[in-house]
């Protein structure tokens, strides 16, 4: 046996419990990416845009939604029948949910109870209850892609790809009923509600331009002229434009959102498919399927950087917030969390301090919130876009509360002994 030094065995230490400290201090905010031909999920820290872990998933994932508390990744499987729940802290699937055949689009809703799954093989929505991890209902819908909520809560629009009859179905989610269908000439591909919820942005296939429901009449307004095969657009919070995944030109397409006018295109990967938004609102984080890879766009004009990743990347989802397990790791020496509303959800929607420490919550939405708990004490009954509200809290405790304009906003701050 060779002796090995004792200064030898203490920077051998040292270089584990660095291993260590980084995995717990580094994944939070993480991108998600799902690699469709290799059947995993790629794991990415935002701030270093270093590959974390690759994930084994249900075959084919084709939908990723992250839970509106940062906790769980919802990953659907279109090769199977199954959705995988992926524990944001750990990074591992905690548990498998069977849906039915070819499960596609995911939504949830913004308080995070409802989990939407597009089950395109038995021509159905299933509402999936996240605290029971179960199938608890659903509606048909034939062959259903993809799926947009609304942000007020109250109705779902599916993208409905059935031959012969294209359609946006409109389901109400609390009688879990069709209320409207819209016909389409062309098959429906991408769906997304703008933040504020006054605009729904579609895809067409074979239609360069994105077309533009207004949901408040069900009425199509002037379209938004773009590339060949426009396959996302989305109005995020915070931003002034909105933004399009171009998959022909493989480009990022700015455009306003009051005249739907173009703007600057920014290029990105091969037959780009996905993108979101960073937690901070500075970058977009774009799936590339043809180069296999991730581009990560700074807004404000800096460098484009690239991360590989798997084998034909389809969809990619940002954490607003770090997952609980990084949150509680990372937690000391800081003296005050943030909560940001956005599309109508505290996020995140559960967090935790200790006795003493302060609660910022930032209005980042478009519309107008407040802070009401529900134990009586002073909150902010109306905060409009931009303002905040800071609380300091000096006992151990558990304090529910809800936003004051829109009562179906529920978040919960759980205060534990200094």
């Amino acid at each position: 046996m060779i002796a090995i030094p004792g200064f030898v065995r203490i920077l051998v230490v040292l270089a584990a419990l660095g291993a260590s400290a980084f995995c717990a201090f580094a994944a939070g905010p993480k991108a998600y990416v799902g690699n469709f031909k290799d059947s995993t999920v790629s794991v990415i820290d935002t701030g270093t845009e270093r590959v974390l872990a690759t994930v084994p998933v249900a075959t084919g994932p084709d939908g990723i939604v992250i839970s509106p508390d940062g906790r769980s990744v919802f990953v659907s499987g279109s090769g199977a029948s199954a959705v995988s729940e992926i524990d944001a802290a750990s990074d591992g699937v905690a548990r498998t949910i069977e849906v039915g055949k070819g499960p596609q689009g995911l939504a949830a809703t913004a308080d995070g109870r409802w989990l939407l799954v597009a089950v395109n093989g038995d021509d159905r929505v299933a509402f999936i209850d996240t605290a029971t991890h179960a199938v608890s209902a659903t509606v048909p819908v034939p062959k259903p892609h993809t799926i947009a909520v609304r942000p007020d809560g109250r109705q779902a629009y599916v993208a409905s790809q059935e031959p012969g009859h294209f359609a946006l179905v409109v389901v109400d989610l609390a009688a879990r009923t069709v209320v409207a269908e819209i016909p389409l000439e062309k098959a429906p591909r991408d769906l997304e509600f703008g933040h504020d919820g006054k605009a729904l942005y579609l895809t067409l296939a074979g239609v360069p331009a994105v077309q533009v429901l207004d949901p408040a009449t069900n009425q199509w307004l002037a379209p938004i002229p773009t590339g060949v095969s426009p396959h996302i657009a989305q109005h995020f919070a915070g931003m002034a434009s909105g933004v399009v995944v171009v998959q022909g030109p493989g480009e990022v397409l700015l455009f306003d959102p009051a005249t739907r006018a173009p703007g600057r295109s920014i290029g990105v990967g091969k037959q780009p498919h996905w993108l979101d938004l960073s937690a901070d609102g500075k970058k977009l984080w774009v799936s590339n399927e043809g180069s296999n890879d991730v581009s990560v766009v700074d807004l404000a004009g800096g460098p484009m950087h690239t991360v590989p990743v798997g084998n034909a990347p389809r969809k990619v989802a940002v954490q607003r917030a770090a997952s609980a397990g990084t949150a509680h790791a990372s937690q000391a020496g800081v003296s005050a969390q943030v909560v940001a509303i956005r599309n109508f959800a505290f996020e995140p929607a559960q967090i935790t301090v200790k006795a003493g420490q302060s609660v910022t919550w930032k209005n980042d939405d478009g519309a107008p919130h407040g802070v009401a708990f529900k134990d009586g004490t002073a909150g902010m009954d109306l905060m409009l876009p931009g303002k905040s509200f800071t609380r300091t809290f000096d006992k151990p405790g558990v304090h529910d509360y809800a936003c004051s304009v829109h009562s179906y906003m529920t978040a919960r701050v759980t205060v534990l002994a200094p």
